[in-house]
C-alpha cells in the first residue's frame, strides 16, 4: 500500500521507517521544505542521530505528491500543528484512505480531541483511529519491540490500521475508546513533566511515584466525565505511556521538568531540551477541560501554575500534600480508579 507520513520529526521519521519495514511504500512528508531537502541530502534526521532513512523512503514538501494515490495518510506532527496539517490534507484524500492520528496532545485554544479535529476538516465519513502507548521514536526506530493501541469508533477502521502497523518488533492492540485513549497520550505529558520537576527539586523516588499513580487518578477520573473508560487508563495508552514518559532518558517531559525543577523558568527549560514539549501546552488544555467538566486535577492544576503563573515549584509541592485528608479511593470501594 502507498501510505504517507505527514510530519518529518523524530517520531513521524520512525513511523515511516516502520511502515517501510511492514513492506508499504512509504512517503515522509514535512510541511518545511529546506528540512525536506537537508533530510533528503542526508538521509538521516538529526532528532534520530545515526538511523539511516534508505533511499526507498521518498521525502518531499509537497502536499499533492504526498497525497497521491494513497491508502493511508499518517499525521504525526506535533500538537500545535494538527489543525493546520488537517486542513491542508482536506480535499486531496480519497474516501478509500484511512486517516491515522499519532500525534499526542490537545489542542491548546479549543481543548479539542486531535480525532475530532480531523473529522471536522477531513469530513464524518473519513476512517479515523487514534494510535497512542509507549512509544518513544527513538526505540521504534531501533526495532526495540513496542506495544500500542489503535483506537477507532469504529472497530473495522481499528483493525485496519492494527493490519497496516503491527510487526514482530511493534505490537498493536485495538480499541474502541477513542476519548480514553487520546486523553492518556496527552496528560500523560503533564505527570511526566510534573515527575522531571519533583526530579529537579531533589525528591525521591517515594515522590515520583506518588505523582505517577495520582496523575493517573487524575487522567481516569476526567477521562470518564468526557466518556472514556476508565480500564483504559490502566492499559498501553495510559499507565503504559505515563511510565515510560515519566522515566525515560528519552523523554523531553521529563528534562524538561528537572532544569525548571532545578530553577530554570519554563520558557528557558523549553528552550534548553530544543524539542517540542507537549506537556507544556497539554498543562492548560487540561485546565480548561477540568474547568469545563467540574473534575478536580490537583497535580494537573499545580503544574499549570509552575509552567504559566510563575508559582514556585517547591510550593506547589508543599500545597499538594497538605491538601484536605480524604480516602485514597473517591466511593470507598476498593477499585484502581482513584478519586483525586
Amino acid at each position: 500500500m502507498k501510505v504517507s507520513i505527514f510530519g518529518s520529526g523524530a517520531w513521524g521519521t520512525a513511523i515511516a521507517l516502520l511502515m517501510r519495514d511492514n513492506g508499504h511504500v512509504v512517503t515522509l512528508w514535512s510541511r518545511s521544505e529546506e528540512k525536506a531537502e537537508a533530510i533528503l541530502r542526508s538521509r538521516e534526521n538529526p532528532l534520530l542521530s545515526g538511523v539511516r532513512i534508505p533511499n526507498e523512503i521518498h521525502i518531499t514538501s509537497d502536499m499533492e505528491e504526498a497525497t497521491r494515490g494513497i491508502g493511508a495518510a499518517v499525521v504525526a506532527v506535533p500538537s500545535f500543528a494538527v489543525r493546520q496539517t488537517s486542513e491542508k490534507l482536506a480535499g486531496w484524500l480519497d474516501e478509500s484512505c484511512v486517516a491515522i492520528c499519532m500525534s499526542k496532545g490537545i489542542e491548546k485554544d479549543t481543548s479539542s480531541l486531535f480525532t475530532s479535529i480531523l473529522s471536522s476538516t477531513l469530513g464524518e465519513n473519513m476512517p479515523i483511529a487514534s494510535v497512542s502507548g509507549p512509544t518513544h521514536a527513538e526505540e521504534v526506530a531501533l526495532r526495540i519491540p513496542t506495544a500500542c493501541v489503535s483506537a477507532s469508533v469504529d472497530l473495522a477502521v481499528a483493525e485496519r490500521v492494527q493490519g497496516l502497523l503491527m510487526n514482530e518488533s511493534f505490537r498493536v492492540y485495538t480499541s474502541t475508546d477513542v476519548v480514553g485513549v487520546e486523553l492518556g497520550a496527552a496528560l500523560k505529558n503533564v505527570i511526566a513533566l510534573s515527575a522531571g520537576i519533583s526530579d529537579g527539586l531533589g525528591l525521591g523516588d517515594n515522590t515520583i511515584a506518588t505523582l505517577m499513580t495520582r496523575g493517573l487518578a487524575e487522567m481516569a477520573e476526567l477521562s470518564v466525565k468526557m466518556g472514556g473508560r476508565k480500564e483504559t487508563l490502566a492499559g498501553l495508552a495510559g499507565l503504559g505511556d505515563l511510565i515510560v514518559t515519566s522515566m525515560s532518558r528519552h523523554s523531553r517531559n521529563r528534562r524538561a521538568g528537572v532544569l525548571i525543577g532545578k530553577g530554570m523558568k519554563a520558557e528557558e527549560a523549553l528552550a534548553e531540551v530544543g524539542a517540542v514539549v507537549e506537556g507544556y501546552y497539554a498543562a492548560r488544555a487540561a485546565k480548561a477541560l477540568a474547568e469545563k467538566v467540574s473534575v478536580d486535577m490537583p497535580i494537573c492544576s499545580e503544574a499549570y501554575n509552575v509552567l504559566f503563573e510563575g508559582k514556585s515549584p517547591y510550593v506547589a509541592m508543599k500545597d499538594l500534600m497538605s491538601r484536605r485528608r480524604k480516602s485514597e479511593y473517591s466511593t470507598g470501594e476498593e477499585r484502581w480508579v482513584l478519586g483525586s
